[in-house]
C-alpha cells in the first residue's frame, strides 16, 4: 500500500466544489489542479470527471481523467466524447490493458448494455445487468501460508472483491470499522483488518438530462454482509442548465 503525505480525497472535492459560476471546464481544471500544485504528495490515483452533458450531448470533449502521474494539462487524457464507448478505469494507470478486470470490465458492461437494448428492457432492468457486473467475482483464493503482499497481486483478476480479512477479524475480536478502510491505531498494521468492495455505484443519465443514481452497500461497519438491496440508496434529479 503506498500512502501520500495528502489525503486522495482532496481531489474530488477540488472539482465538486468548483464555483459553478466561473464555467470552468475540464481542461481548465485539470490546469489548476495540476499547476497549482494539487497533485503532489498525493498517494496514487487517477480521478474521472467531467460534466453529464458533455457525454449524452456529446459537446467539447466528454469526460477527462487526471492522475498523479498527469505531467501538464497537455497530457490530459479525455474520453466517452462519442456515443456507444465504453471504458473500465481500475488502480492501474489509465491504458495498462494488462488487467483482467479491465478488460472483463469494458466487454461485459458492453454486453449488458447490448442486451439490455435488445430486449427493450426497463430502467430497472438494466440497472440489475449492471449490478450483475459489478458483483462478478473472478478472485482467486489466497493459498495456505501465501503472504499477503504477494496476494495483493491478484485483486487485478476480479471486478468484484470479496470480504478478505473478516475471519481474522473476528478471531482477533478487532474494533467494528468499515471494510477497505485503513483501521491505523487500531489494527496491528496497516493492512491488517477486512478489506473488499464496499460499495456499488451506477450512475445513468437520459438525453433530458435526468440523473438516476444508485448507490449498494454492501457490508456494514462490523464488516458483515448486508442482505442484497437492504443497503441500497437511490437519487433521481434534474440536472440544472440542461
Amino acid at each position: 500500500m503506498i500512502e501520500g503525505a495528502r489525503s486522495r480525497g482532496l481531489i474530488p472535492n477540488a472539482w465538486l466544489k468548483s464555483d459553478p459560476k466561473a464555467k470552468e471546464t475540464t481542461q481548465q481544471f485539470a490546469k489548476r489542479l495540476v499547476e497549482e500544485d494539487g497533485v503532489r504528495g498525493v498517494g496514487g490515483f487517477s480521478l474521472c470527471y467531467g460534466f453529464a452533458q458533455d457525454v449524452v450531448k456529446r459537446k467539447n470533449q466528454g469526460l477527462a481523467i487526471v492522475s498523479n502521474s498527469t505531467p501538464d494539462v497537455d497530457g490530459l487524457i479525455h474520453l466517452a466524447g462519442s456515443p456507444n464507448e465504453t471504458y473500465a478505469l481500475s488502480n492501474a494507470a489509465y491504458g495498462d490493458r494488462s488487467w483482467p478486470k479491465v478488460i472483463n470490465g469494458e466487454k461485459w458492461t458492453k454486453a449488458a448494455i447490448q442486451a439490455s437494448v435488445e430486449q427493450n428492457e426497463s430502467r430497472e432492468q438494466l440497472l440489475e445487468r449492471l449490478l450483475a457486473v459489478l458483483s462478478t467475482d473472478t478472485m482467486p483464493r489466497q493459498k495456505e501460508n501465501e503472504e499477503w503482499d504477494m496476494y495483493l497481486n491478484q485483486l487485478r483478476h476480479s471486478i468484484f472483491i470479496p470480504a478478505i480479512g473478516r475471519d481474522q477479524l473476528e478471531e482477533l475480536n478487532m474494533p467494528a470499522h468499515q471494510v477497505g478502510d485503513v483501521v491505523k491505531h487500531k489494527a496491528i498494521d496497516a493492512t491488517t483488518g477486512c478489506y473488499g468492495t464496499q460499495k456499488q455505484i451506477v450512475i445513468m443519465v437520459d438525453k433530458q438530462g435526468k440523473m438516476f443514481y444508485t448507490e449498494r452497500t454492501l457490508y456494514d461497519r462490523e464488516a458483515k454482509p448486508i442482505e442484497n438491496g437492504k443497503g441500497d440508496r437511490a437519487f433521481e434529479f434534474q440536472i440544472e442548465g440542461w
